[in-house]
């Protein structure tokens, strides 16, 4: 297993959620990534997140382990998720909510029903 797909292991199991992103959650350096950061800052969830601008190898490494070409990438749990419009599907839909809700992920019922609100 090389370094890169070791860190990410440990990473992704150990976290019950990691946002795989360019940039920061305070930080974002996509739109994309802003969305999915946004959302889950909204929606308070507690999240690791890993800045792929800073490491060539973990940047070009997630898109291998997930076999997902793009980025942002979201796992909860270990397991991976979705990129942007997944994630904002998931959210529109209420998905996302019975998603963290299977897993004890803490979010802010209120702030998820804003946002479908807001998009409706």
């Amino acid at each position: 297993m090389s370094d890169a797909k070791t860190r990410i292991d440990e990473t992704v199991k150990g976290n019950d959620v990691v946002l795989y992103m360019k940039g920061t959650k305070s930080m974002p350096q996509c739109g994309f990534s802003s969305r999915v950061a946004g959302v889950l800052n909204y929606m308070g969830v507690e999240y690791t997140d890993v800045n792929v601008l800073a490491d060539d190898e973990i940047r070009q490494g997630i898109k291998d382990y997930s076999d997902w070409p793009t980025i942002p990438q979201l796992y909860v749990k270990g397991e991976f998720v979705g990129g942007c419009d997944i994630i904002t599907e998931m959210t529109l839909s209420g998905e996302l909510d019975g998603l963290f809700d299977e897993n004890g992920v803490a979010y802010d019922k209120d702030a998820a029903d804003k946002i479908r609100a807001a998009n409706g």
